[in-house]
């Protein structure tokens, strides 16, 4: 993501107000992601470049273990916040408002092509939404958040202080941006720049691309649209695989655990 304009600095967020040391002692060990000018993601890893013959403009799905993981019909992700992470915050309850408030606005963004329902639930959770009390940065940048792909584990979906520090624009933006990776999808850019873990093309569209980095890091109605259409194809048994990569269903944790 781009760094706000100065007049965006006017949008005001919940402040990460720390309590002192006195009040308890800060543990944990931050991890990372960067968007674009400054800021990071790493919820992707990497990826194979692009086979011969096969256009870079095109949405990008996960494929790190050999296959695509895409959630099964009707999955319902269960979610609560790390309260043991909160507790170090002087406002908690302050923050968890403001954080359902952008949970909420990147969700209606994604609209139509929003493949699985979410529900906050401290007694059965599949997530944990963790906010750190300390910025992850290096000289390429500072992380603003992390999310995970579909699976049958239990995940954590981390905020920096950070992203806290954008206007809201940015910070519903980076929301946005991690649920796309809920969803199952990769960075715009995971086939020719991270080659760690291997991914795979489904449908076309421009460079400007939530999943993608700086200015051409917005939501497009293609982005909904090649979403919407993957699982509408993957769940009705049309498509099997992408490019000869098997497609795999998975349940949430609290399903498997019922």
């Amino acid at each position: 993501m781009s760094k706000p304009k100065k007049d965006d600095k006017k949008e005001s967020s919940v402040p990460l107000n720390l309590k002192s040391k006195e009040e308890c002692h800060i543990k944990g060990a931050p991890l990372v992601h960067k968007y674009g000018k400054g800021n990071i993601c790493t919820t992707d890893g990497v990826g194979f470049e692009m086979p011969k013959g096969r256009l870079p403009l095109e949405i990008v799905v996960d494929a790190s273990e050999g296959l695509v993981p895409l959630w099964k019909e009707d999955s319902v992700l269960r979610w609560e916040f790390d309260e043991n992470y909160l507790s170090v915050f002087s406002n908690p309850e302050e923050i968890k408002d403001y954080i359902r408030e952008i949970f909420a606005e990147a969700l209606l963004k994604w609209d139509f092509a929003v493949p699985v329902k979410f529900s906050e639930n401290s007694k059965s959770w599949d997530f944990q939404l963790r906010v750190e009390a300390d910025n992850n940065c290096s000289p390429i940048g500072c992380t603003l958040a992390r999310a995970f792909f579909p699976g049958p584990g239990r995940n954590d979906l981390l905020l920096y202080p950070k992203m806290f520090e954008q206007c809201r624009k940015e910070q519903v933006n980076t929301m946005i941006h991690e649920l796309g990776h809920v969803f199952g999808l990769r960075h715009f850019f995971a086939d020719v720049n991270e080659r760690a873990w291997p991914s795979e093309a489904f449908g076309e569209h421009c460079a400007f691309s939530i999943m993608n980095y700086g200015d051409q890091s917005e939501l497009t109605d293609s982005d909904k649209d090649d979403l919407a259409l993957l699982y509408q194809l993957a769940w009705s048994g049309e498509l099997k695989d992408i490019n000869g990569t098997k497609i795999m269903f998975f349940s949430p944790y609290h399903e498997q655990c019922s």
